[in-house]
């Protein structure tokens, strides 16, 4: 009996939501002009995400060694901090909200797969971050997850579930750990 078929395996339509060309043309920015600029050019980094689609706020800081799958499927809200060697795997869109930090190393995935299906395809699903929110270091973030305002999520949690506003989440999978108070 076979459980995956991979040569059964095909692409939705419009999976990348923009031509092969232009995906190409991202991932050879991305590599030679992104990841190479100095780090205090953070507006040049803006620049670039905005030339390719992106919508990012006033002053968001996003550091070269950033891994964004497709910028084009991204939305960052003013004053907030994308932090060193952060993956962005944009199949499906993330949006991030305002003065939101999301440290270095984490991990925000919006594709999977259906292991119950022998043809194994992808399944696609939105992340929502709100305003106020940190993520800390190295935080897994899976598809279909919001995280609502001002939560914090602690280092090398798994995120498998939403999460509530104001509240502190730590733990794989991550659960609640106390109340976030100003």
């Amino acid at each position: 009996m076979k459980y995956q078929n991979l040569n059964l395996y095909k692409n939705p339509k419009n999976l990348r939501g923009k031509s092969i060309v232009i995906v190409q043309l991202w991932w050879l920015v991305q590599s030679i002009f992104f990841n190479l600029s100095p780090q205090f050019l953070y507006g040049w980094r803006r620049f670039l995400l905005r030339c390719f689609g992106a919508k990012i706020g006033k002053k968001v800081i996003i550091r070269p060694s950033v891994q964004i799958t497709y910028p084009w499927k991204v939305s960052i809200g003013d004053y907030s901090w994308i932090g060193d060697e952060v993956v962005l795997y944009s199949l499906g869109n993330i949006s991030i909200g305002t003065n939101s930090v999301i440290s270095q190393r984490s991990y925000l995935c919006t594709g999977t797969h259906d292991y119950t299906k022998v043809d194994f395809p992808i399944s696609v699903k939105n992340i929502i971050i709100k305003d106020q929110c940190w993520l800390a270091t190295d935080v897994f973030v899976a598809p279909g997850i919001t995280i609502k305002e001002g939560a914090v999520v602690a280092a090398r949690s798994t995120v498998l579930s939403n999460l509530d506003s104001f509240s502190v989440y730590g733990g794989s999978p991550a659960i609640l750990i106390k109340e976030r108070r100003p």
